[in-house]
């Protein structure tokens, strides 16, 4: 009975996996799995992360769990939210499609925090693939997919509890409760909290490093699995509520909120999600599937900036029906399906109403050719009709070639095409003193045209033994040409913010290169060097992307002791990374203690941790972040009066504040 569980589960989940066709052959039962996965037979280039993975660094959630891997630059988008940013081929998250067990969810209101709103421990894998993901997902993946897996209420544990505490007073608890209700249903009560209670200011500006804050998130998820019958389905139900509190030491919202007192920002934000899943595979054949995704959420941000008032509601409906099957013989399958996607929008900035209804109804098939031994591609192409960018093709393709044992070459190509939430994805200039400008009124989102590129890559891995011991190298590099763009100038002048159509050219080259070494059992070292020409022509010239290192090196050292006697062991991990200079936004009209250089300096930071394992359901772990103690000075322009023309807290290149350390614990209850 187990074993045909096993089986119906696993169709399932390739039915809804982005690379379904190609992904059944690649299940592995591995004694001792490694943390990070690179296949030699996946079509696409896609790294997973596992849970093991995850328990590296402090990974509170979702934007915190890519710090050592090399795929993924992570940063703070501002000085004052706490609020880290993700980049893939050094383009922004927008442009990334990022997905929750192959749904879409950071999108729309939820870009600037929502990677925020996914507790650590709540995933289970993290897919990353570069290049344009697959078209079962939808058109507007550009530079990738992020996709996360949660932990299934078939295969979760009783009980799991994560304490963990830091130097920067935040707090957090994580409790997961799961039960088997039935032999066909098993339910997960996943609970969140966390909260920051103090005041730091360990650059001396007079503003709050991080936020007070205090999040609540709730997830309940059930699973239902007949595997005689072929059915498997999940529901998930979630609640979350965040608050955060930034600004001047002293600011008082109850006093000071909308006065030039003190300037301070408030950004509060509730959310509720539902999602179903419904998967039947043919019990005769059992190569065919067909799978009805459904999501509707709720997403309510109320906040201020300064005198900058920014609300924005948006509730979503997502729909997929996706159905597997093959051509004559397993060799050749296809999926295809239709989806729907609904978004209301009722957005405020200041007294200006950007509400708006954004929908769109689309068809795809993708097809995939695997010989099963050394070559396979994945075509795919679909067809939309969006009430705003029109009816429109997305053509994608992936294709593989295994030229010898543990060599892979890949080749990727497609098209993306989305509409830019121009203040969502950029709520950190509201953190200014700019003026918000258009300069183009003829479009349909803002005033301006939906975004379009094409995304190029090619890579190569190999495998091989060094001095008897496993090491790979590899490179990848991806060229991402944009037909138009929403260009956000901030070049022209250090008092505004310029919005309009791309007149030129805009490109992004990614080039990196690594080398991954086992130096002894259980001791591991990965390195990667990454190169970014990432270039846009502005009104005032061709320049380098903003806030974009042009060079960076990644490093992390691993090292696992024996596993002794009920479990015990002992884990070390060290990451360092690089970061060059980076363009700098335009200051030099500012008066001279409120400029900055046309590029930042060169720097480092390095995290480490150490996880001590006491037996199978209990361990605890420290670990400190920017060790170095490395902190940008004038992170903050016109602190002293930031009510003036020269006030800007979007200007961050590297961390706003010190060394921080951190401690936890993690018990089961098996």
């Amino acid at each position: 009975m187990q074993k045909h569980i096993s089986i119906f589960l696993l169709l399932f989940f390739c039915a809804f996996n982005s690379y379904s066709q190609d992904t059944l052959q690649e299940i592995k039962v591995q004694g001792n799995s490694k943390s990070l996965k690179k296949s030699y037979r996946l079509t696409a280039n896609t790294t997973t992360l596992t849970s093991k993975e995850l328990l590296k660094a402090a990974c509170c959630n979702l934007a915190e769990s890519f710090e050592t891997n090399p795929s993924i630059d992570v940063n703070f988008s501002d000085a004052l939210t706490g609020t880290k940013q993700i980049k893939m081929l050094g383009l922004t998250s927008p442009y990334l499609m990022i997905t929750e067990e192959n749904i879409p969810s950071v999108r729309g209101a939820s870009q600037a925090y929502g990677l925020s709103f996914t507790p650590g421990t709540w995933v289970e894998s993290i897919q990353i693939t570069k290049g344009a993901g697959s078209v079962v997902n939808g058109f507007e993946s550009i530079s990738g997919q992020i996709n996360t897996e949660l932990i299934k209420p078939i295969s979760d544990i009783p009980f799991f509890l994560n304490v963990y505490g830091s130097t920067d007073s935040r707090f957090e608890l994580n409790t997961h409760f799961n039960k088997k209700i039935s032999d066909k249903w098993s339910s997960s009560l996943f609970v969140h909290g966390n909260t920051r209670v103090s005041k730091n200011d360990m650059n001396d500006d007079g503003f709050l490093d991080n936020p007070l804050a205090k999040q609540i998130n709730v997830l309940n998820r059930w699973q239902y699995t007949n595997a005689e019958k072929g059915w498997v389905s999940f529901i998930n139900f979630r609640y979350m509520n965040d608050q955060k509190q930034t600004g001047e030491l002293n600011f008082d919202p109850d006093k000071d909120k909308g006065t030039t007192n003190y300037w301070g920002s408030e950004i509060n934000t509730e959310r509720f999600d539902v999602s179903t899943k419904l998967g039947y595979v043919f019990p005769d054949m059992p190569y065919q599937s067909i799978g009805f995704q459904n999501a509707f959420n709720s997403h309510d941000q109320n906040s201020y900036f300064g005198l900058n008032q920014y609300n924005i509601k948006q509730k979503s409906y997502y729909s997929n029906l996706i159905f597997n099957s093959i051509i004559n013989n397993t060799k050749h399958k296809f999926s295809t399906g239709l989806n729907f996607t609904y978004d209301k929008y009722g957005e405020f900035v200041n007294v200006n109403d950007y509400s708006r209804i954004d929908n769109s109804v689309g068809a795809f098939f993708e097809y995939t050719f695997d010989n099963t031994e050394n070559f396979s591609v994945v075509l795919g192409g679909r067809i939309d009709n969006h009430n705003r960018l029109g009816t429109f093709a997305t053509p994608r393709l992936h294709v593989r070639y295994n030229p010898w044992e543990k060599g892979v070459l890949r080749f990727s190509a497609g098209r993306g095409k989305r509409s830019a939430n121009i203040f969502a994805e950029n709520q950190q200039l509201l953190a200014s003193s700019r003026t918000f400008e258009f300069l183009d009124s003829n479009g349909k989102i803002y005033g301006l045209n939906p975004e379009i590129a094409w995304n190029y890559g090619l890579s190569f891995m190999q495998g091989f033994l060094l001095f008897g011991k496993s090491a790979d190298v590899g490179f990848d590099f991806y060229r991402t040409d944009f037909q138009n763009q929403a260009v956000v100038d901030v070049l022209q002048s250090p008092q505004q913010v310029l919005f309009y159509n791309l007149e030129g050219k805009s490109y992004a080259n990614s080039l990196q290169v690594e080398f991954n070494y086992e130096l002894a059992k259980h001791f591991n070292l990965r390195t990667a060097y990454k190169f970014y020409d990432i270039q846009t022509d502005y009104l005032s010239g061709t320049y380098q992307r903003p806030l974009q290192a042009k060079h960076r090196f990644f490093g992390n050292l691993g090292y696992e002791t024996h596993i002794l006697d009920k479990g015990k062991q002992w884990k070390f991990d060290y990451t360092f990374n690089w970061l060059g200079k980076q363009q700098l936004p335009n200051t030099s009209t500012n008066p001279e203690e409120d400029r900055l250089p046309e590029f930042s300096p060169s720097f480092s930071v390095m995290n480490i941790q150490v996880t001590r394992t006491f037996s199978s359901t209990f361990e605890i772990y420290i670990g400190g972040e920017n060790i170095g103690n490395y902190k940008q000075d004038n992170v903050i322009l016109g602190n002293e009066n930031p009510f003036g023309p020269t006030f800007d807290a979007s200007i961050v290149y590297g961390p706003v504040f010190g060394q921080m350390y951190y401690a936890g614990l993690r018990f089961k209850i098996k």
